[in-house]
């Protein structure tokens, strides 16, 4: 296999996300997995979640509610991550 296209592949699989997942009493979560390599914060996956609830909640032109935020930086052999639990609330 072209090792350009094995590293596209990677990459590709690295970055993931659930998507908004219902819970329970009206509560959601979103979870990113980063690409990024070597050590450092999760900000990019803490503004990925926070940009697809919002656009989420928008759908029903209400704001988001944080309920629970838990953040990984990525390190040896582990991406960053983050997690976030939340409501759709009235403007």
């Amino acid at each position: 296999m072209n090792p350009r296209i094995a590293l596209l592949l990677l990459v590709l699989t690295a970055c993931s996300t659930t998507g908004v997942v219902p819970m329970d009493k009206g509560t959601y979560m979103v979870s990113k997995r980063s690409a990024q390599v070597g050590f450092g914060p999760a900000d990019g996956a803490k503004a990925d979640v926070y940009v697809e609830a919002n656009a989420f909640c928008a759908k029903d032109n209400k704001t988001v509610e944080t309920v629970t935020l838990n953040m990984t930086d990525s390190g040896f052999a582990k991406p960053a991550s983050a997690s976030l639990q939340f409501r759709c609330v009235s403007k």
